[in-house]
Parts: C-alpha cells; sequence; structure tokens
C-alpha cells in the first residue's frame, strides 16, 4: 500500500513539472535573440535582464503580492500583457506559452514590452544590470 503511494506521489509530481523547459546559456540566448533583430549592442542588456529575472529559465512562474503571476524566460506579467488560461493582454498571449522551451512568442512580447517601457520595466534589470558591468558576449559571434 505505501508502496502504492508513493508510486502514485511520484506520479502527480512528474505531471505537474512543466515538460518542455529549459535553461538558456549567454551564448545560445545571444545569437536567438540576434535573429529575432534585437541590436546587438543592446543584447547585453537583455542577456543579464534574463538571468536576472529568471536565470535564463523558461519554466519559472512567480505569484506575487498582487495576485498576478509573471511567466518564464523574460518573466512576462499577466496583469496587462497576458492573460492566465487564455489569449488576451497586450501581448494577446496565454501566459502558461511563456513557459515552454520555444520563445518565439516570448521574444516578440517582450520586444513589444521594451518598446514600451523600455528596460526599467524588469526590475531585475535595474538592480543588477542598470549602470552595472553587463555580460561579455563578444565570443559568441564567432
Amino acid at each position: 500500500m505505501r508502496r502504492l503511494a508513493a508510486i502514485s506521489c511520484l506520479l502527480i509530481v512528474v505531471c505537474l513539472c512543466p515538460i518542455n523547459a529549459k535553461v538558456f546559456q549567454k551564448c545560445a540566448l545571444a545569437k536567438l535573440l540576434d535573429s529575432y533583430q534585437i541590436s546587438r549592442s543592446l543584447i547585453s542588456n537583455w542577456i543579464c535582464m534574463v538571468n536576472a529575472e529568471s536565470g535564463a529559465d523558461t519554466s519559472k512562474k512567480v505569484t506575487l503580492d498582487n495576485q498576478t503571476s509573471s511567466y518564464g524566460i523574460f518573466q512576462i506579467n499577466s496583469k496587462d500583457w497576458c492573460r492566465a488560461g487564455r489569449k488576451g493582454g497586450k501581448c494577446n498571449k496565454n501566459c502558461e506559452a511563456f513557459l515552454t522551451d520555444d520563445i518565439s512568442d516570448d521574444i516578440e512580447c517582450a520586444k513589444q514590452i521594451h518598446k514600451d517601457q523600455g528596460f526599467s520595466y524588469w526590475k531585475g534589470w535595474v538592480n543588477k544590470c542598470k549602470q552595472k558591468p553587463l555580460p561579455d558576449i563578444s565570443m559568441c559571434w564567432n
């Protein structure tokens, strides 16, 4: 009986964990951002922000005190930019779509956020990147 209970608990945990999650390495992310026409002169800021916000983990979800949640590698918030469980927000996306290892929709939404509010939208960037040394990505282009 205990063995069955242990197996059941394990199955529940496995089923609740995101399956398509990825933690990006610096150069892989830099090249991907470059392919989405993000200026190379800004990519170090993007890399720093991603590391500060999510540790470059596509599966990160944080529930905040204001009853909203932030999703994915860019920590896109459900208050304005997406909707939990359905399409919506300024990016017209389901927030859970930002939790997979396919970050194409994440990048497009993050570009819109950056266009509207700049890097200051991301408190991790403000606290850990603004006017501070940024990651060196010069070796990523070789």
